[in-house]
């Protein structure tokens, strides 16, 4: 046989050997695992047809609410359309009774794909050299995440909260702009807690969806008779904006060293670096979302103002 007989074959076998996902009768085949998290894996993929790269989301329901949650998630991507939330593109059902994994179906979720990654992935590429964001654009961009966050909290007929806002949740689009992913965690914002039992309920979940480094300090240990609101995600933006200017969430160093992070959450002890480039109208808006009581937090219109009332000081010294 001659070599190019040779390749052809050695090609074909390649292509036929590729992992193949059927989505709504679309064929797309697996190009490379993208990452997994507690509840799903993330696939990189092609379209069989049009050769376009996607992102592919599996879910994993281990029972009847894993399910639920699932569908709650599709529902959501088709009520949020922002040019700051990713969009979901097709969804699938598959019934899928698996033993080994002690699943019952799996739900997958075609979503577009960035290939710069996300802001956490930024982050951590600026910081082997300490390359600090410029001021005007980090605020500008932590300024985009922000409308983001005002349409799940506009959303009708109940305004929703992400509840797992951080900067690995935050993908970043070739032309820079910021896009709010993951909303497996998202949930009605206003909830009423009466009892110990709800209490527990919230907090149970918290632990299991929101991460601690970005987690508002009410979902850390939730009163038995309270009220919880869309100020769960305040808390976690001024985590963000914190990480886009020192690369980490404040409270990672101790998640890191295994410390308690909900004392420290609770103690709302904020400190910044002696050696700060940035002007401290930015830590004041910093401080500003980062109030233990959620009560004396702002709303997110509030934070918006104030973001643009920074950015023009900002930009009258420069």
């Amino acid at each position: 046989m001659n070599s190019l007989g040779l390749s052809i074959i050695l090609k074909m076998g390649c292509i036929c050997s590729r992992e193949t996902i059927l989505i709504n009768s679309r064929k797309y085949y697996v190009l490379e695992h993208l990452g997994e998290g507690g509840f799903s894996t993330v696939d990189l993929v092609e379209d069989a047809h049009t050769h376009k790269t996607y992102a592919v989301k599996k879910i994993i329901c281990h029972g009847e609410e894993d399910l639920k949650v699932a569908m709650k998630e599709i529902e959501y991507y088709g009520l949020l359309k922002h040019p700051n939330i990713i969009e979901c593109f097709d969804s699938a059902l598959k019934d899928r009774p698996n033993p080994v994994l002690n699943s019952i179906s799996e739900v997958m979720i075609v979503l577009p794909y960035y290939k710069r990654g996300t802001l956490a992935f930024d982050l951590e590429r600026r910081s082997v050299h300490r390359e600090y964001m410029n001021a005007s654009e980090m605020l500008n961009m932590f300024l985009h995440i922000c409308e983001g966050v005002k349409a799940f909290h506009e959303a009708k007929p109940n305004p929703l909260a992400h509840r797992d806002l951080k900067t690995a949740n935050i993908l970043i689009s070739d032309d820079q702009s910021p896009v709010i992913m993951d909303l497996g965690s998202v949930a009605v914002a206003r909830v009423k807690i009466c009892g110990s039992s709800e209490a527990q309920q919230l907090q149970d979940l918290a632990s299991e969806r929101c991460s601690m480094p970005y987690r508002a300090p009410e979902l850390f240990s939730v009163e038995s008779y309270c009220m919880i609101d869309e100020r769960t995600d305040i808390w976690s933006l001024g985590c963000i904006l914190y990480a886009m200017c020192y690369f980490k969430s404040p409270f990672d160093a101790v998640y890191e060293r295994g410390d308690s992070v909900a004392l420290a959450v609770i103690s709302g002890n904020i400190t910044f670096p002696d050696s700060s480039p940035y002007d401290p109208e930015i830590h004041e808006l910093i401080l500003y979302m980062l109030r233990v009581n959620p009560m004396e937090r702002p709303y997110i219109y509030s934070v918006i103002e104030k973001t643009l009332d920074v950015i023009s000081k900002i930009e009258v010294k420069a």
